[in-house]
């Protein structure tokens, strides 16, 4: 029998699923921890009584999407914030031009939006090149 239970084929890295009704008294005196005393009386894993499902809005709440903020800097010149938005969304030169005139004229411009890890991505590409950008939730 291995350190892992009888019959285990599990090494020290591997998750061990317990299940209802199964008796864990071998396990709690191989636990690297000290194991309560409370849980030295109930020795069996206890089987779930109930399941709560979450309300479908409430999963839809939480995946919002995102939006990329560029905002104004006195560094950075507009031709090269225009040539920044081209590379790196490959952006028409005209789309680039507006969105580098909304920063400049109103401090701030959306360019990008999607899943969280692709506005990470986004932001940091931005930051790679100098300019200022933020994520945000969509509202």
């Amino acid at each position: 029998m291995g350190p892992y239970g009888k019959g285990s084929h599990q090494t020290p890295h591997s998750v061990r699923v317990d299940r209802p009704g199964e008796d864990i008294t071998e396990l709690m005196l191989m636990a690297p921890f000290p194991v309560p005393e409370n849980a030295r009386q109930n020795r069996r894993v206890p089987s779930p009584s109930t399941v709560i499902e979450p309300d479908v809005d409430e999963l839809t709440a939480n995946d919002r999407p995102w939006v990329v903020i560029v905002w104004n800097d006195p560094i950075n010149l507009m031709t090269y914030v225009t040539f920044v938005l081209q590379q790196v969304f490959g952006y028409a030169r005209e789309k680039a031009e507006r969105l580098m005139l909304e920063v400049h004229q109103l401090g701030k411009s959306v360019v990008s939006n999607g899943g969280r890890e692709k506005c990470e991505l986004d932001v940091f590409r931005l930051h790679e090149h100098g300019l200022w950008a933020t994520m945000q939730h969509d509202e």
